[in-house]
């Protein structure tokens, strides 16, 4: 049995413990065998003498993240617990001067990182090539990873704009006639786009961006005839694409343009006569220099603890059938 006892200098107890010490908690379900005792400045941690000293590594790590002037949210504490984010939170990356692994810095100058090894790997790959697919389960970052190395580009000017763009197609409901004018009728479709961007910049500084169309929000369809070039473009949610549709897309590019294209194969909301273009653009297209492809796995996920348990019971599921179907063949 091992005690160690950690006093809080600098950090808010209220920032590091968690609304009711839910990030406490959080430690306390991923370590049962241990006793986190916290009181004011004080944390007391009781137990095994190896796992109290990996719960003081946490806490640690914890308290750097908070000193660093990030938010720490129950989310982190999770990631670091899983070991999703055991390095973004070590003492090389979190103090003042640790922000080099930073794509960008978004509002309030909070550090966006690629924060799983695929993800590291995309900002690697959209930087040695002109285009990029970058495919994957729900939750796995895609868009928002793709979003931030738009914006990076924007900031450092090499690009002139940013163009982000979906296929208009509803996820397995009917939403009918929308009331409103056109973009009112179309943001919903693209809300996921704006929820990163609002990340990334503040409201007042966005909607200069937008209105001056330095960037540009659309769904795909507004894409044809166009000639896109001096921006970074990102297709998102390409698996509701048609061949056609992509076709069309990527033969838009201008001779100074960037672009990723993301999507889920596992969540095409297509009708049923209509086959996804996504997987035939991904084998055609293999093989060009300067045109690249990564699959992203639940591994990736960053979204809460659960999404990822979620997706593998879905896909074993699908397996599963799968094997079945062929059996009755």
């Amino acid at each position: 049995m091992s005690e160690i006892e950690l006093t809080l200098d600098g950090v808010d107890p209220r920032d590091l413990y968690g609304e009711k010490n839910s990030k406490i908690n959080i430690l306390k379900n991923a370590f049962p065998g241990v006793t986190i005792t916290s009181r004011g400045q004080k944390i007391k941690i009781k137990g095994d003498s190896k796992k109290t000293q990996h719960v003081k590594r946490m806490i640690e790590s914890m308290i750097k993240f908070a000193k660093s002037g990030r938010h720490l949210s129950n989310h982190e504490v999770t990631d670091l617990v899983t070991g999703n984010q055991i390095h973004d939170v070590s003492e090389d990356n979190v103090s003042d001067s640790g922000n080099g692994n930073a794509i960008v810095h978004g509002r309030n100058g909070r550090a966006i990182k690629a924060k799983t090894r695929n993800q590291k790997k995309m900002v690697e790959l959209s930087e040695t090539n002109d285009v990029l697919f970058a495919t994957g389960p729900a939750g796995t970052g895609k868009t928002y990873t793709a979003v931030a190395l738009a914006v990076r580009a924007l900031k450092n000017k090499l690009v002139r704009k940013i163009i982000l763009t979906r296929p208009a197609v509803e996820a397995g409901e009917n939403l009918g006639f929308l009331p409103g004018d056109l973009k009112d009728k179309i943001d919903p479709y693209l809300r996921p786009l704006y929820d990163a961007l609002d990340d990334m910049f503040p409201p007042d500084k966005l909607n200069y961006f937008m209105t001056n169309r330095v960037i540009e929000v659309a769904p795909l369809a507004f894409m044809r005839g166009r000639t896109l070039d001096n921006a970074f473009i990102i297709l998102d949610e390409a698996q509701n694409a048609t061949s056609l549709q992509i076709k069309m897309f990527l033969t838009r590019l201008g001779p100074s343009a960037k672009c990723i294209i993301t999507g889920d194969m596992s969540q095409v909301d297509l009708p049923r006569n209509q086959k996804s273009g996504l997987a035939q653009a991904i084998k055609l297209l293999q093989n060009i220099d300067g045109i690249a492809n990564l699959q992203l796995t639940a591994d990736d996920v960053v979204r809460h603890r659960l999404v990822k348990q979620i997706i593998l019971r879905y896909d074993s599921y699908e397996e599963i059938k799968d094997a079945e179907k062929s059996k009755h063949k």
